[in-house]
């Protein structure tokens, strides 16, 4: 693998160790294909930032870490290399940690990695834990800024929150299935990926608190927990649904879309009402076939953007924070954007 970057310098970028870089590098045995395709990517990445750096001046790295959906990891890298890319008068080295579980332990060890190799910021959407917590209050003592993205961690000590209103989604989700079923004793599936993640959690409540109230006899049947992949979203749901359970409409807050309309179809049923939270490629092509109704989406760019210009400001005092909540779009079949 030909390069022209120091050992360290990759393995920074990389997040390996020095000596799992010099065993890529040279085509050493017991290594994985996954390392040796992390290693790859760090090269890639550095090559990019070096022609960007070329015609910049001053240079800062940004760590984003990310515990999504592989659909919704592709998002968040898209926006985060645009966002890089469009910075004035700086040249932003970008590092990832992007996975589709990533366990508490993980995120703790990808932090304290970075806590050791040092960064100007770090972009995180991850579980609301103590543990976590206590790792962000740890990185503010080391001057290290930790801004979250679409899912907060709020009381920690995180410089700011850039991401949708969760509870303001849930609430127009309320409304849509509320306008969109006239039987008052109507059953609504909701389903969330993780019940740690707090901004799946605050759309669940406001949405939970205003439906009961605009339709008190509704029944809500949960089926959290799989992480918005398919396999795992396709079992919690068929633990649930039986002849005797009949779903008139669904609020999908953590994706796994499609294979909640492919479950529920190999069980007889199709929803009224499909609400649902992004405007990823699934949901694009679910929108465009009529599979669902709407989808609540933000402007994941504009986030990313606006938590960069926040993390390469200088601002590290703890005291000092800066949040952004982006506004919820309603989109239909019919008013899809044209990026889309």
């Amino acid at each position: 693998m030909t390069h022209r970057f120091p050992i360290k310098e990759i393995a920074r970028q990389a997040g390996l160790g020095p000596a799992t870089i010099d065993r890529v590098l040279n085509n050493r045995a017991n290594v994985s294909p996954q390392t040796r395709n992390r290693v790859a990517a760090a090269l890639r990445e550095l090559k990019a930032q070096e022609a960007q750096l070329a015609t910049q001046g001053r240079s800062v790295i940004l760590d984003v870490i990310a515990e999504a959906p592989l659909r919704f990891c592709r998002e968040i890298r898209i926006a985060a290399q645009s966002a890089a890319s469009a910075m004035p008068g700086v040249a932003v080295r970008l590092r990832f940690q992007l996975q589709e579980t990533m366990t508490e332990a993980e995120t703790l060890a990808a932090l304290a990695r970075i806590a050791k190799r040092g960064s100007n910021g770090i972009c995180l959407k991850a579980r609301d834990t103590p543990l976590l917590r206590a790792a962000i209050a740890e990185l503010a003592i080391a001057r290290i800024p930790v801004f979250t993205l679409v899912t907060d961690l709020p009381g920690s000590a995180r410089h700011g929150y850039f991401g949708l209103d969760n509870a303001e989604a849930g609430r127009t989700a309320a409304h849509l299935l509320a306008q969109s079923l006239p039987d008052d004793r109507a059953t609504i599936l909701t389903s969330r990926s993780q019940d740690a993640f707090r901004g799946e959690t605050d759309r669940f409540t406001a949405f939970r608190d205003l439906i009961t109230a605009l339709k008190p006899a509704v029944q809500i049947i949960d089926a959290s927990g799989g992480a918005g992949m398919t396999a795992s979203t396709s079992a919690q749901l068929d633990k649930i649904l039986t002849s005797q359970v009949r779903i008139d409409g669904v609020y999908s807050m953590g994706g796994g879309n499609a294979a909640i309309l492919r479950t529920m179809a190999a069980h007889g049923q199709r929803p009224r009402v499909f609400v649902a939270h992004d405007l990823d490629r699934e949901n694009t092509q679910l929108l465009r076939h009529g599979a669902i109704g709407f989808v609540l989406h933000h402007d994941l760019g504009r986030d990313m953007a606006t938590l960069f210009a926040a993390a390469v400001s200088g601002n590290k005092t703890a005291n000092q924070t800066a949040s952004a909540s982006s506004d919820v779009q309603i989109i239909t079949p019919y008013n899809l954007p044209r990026f889309a």
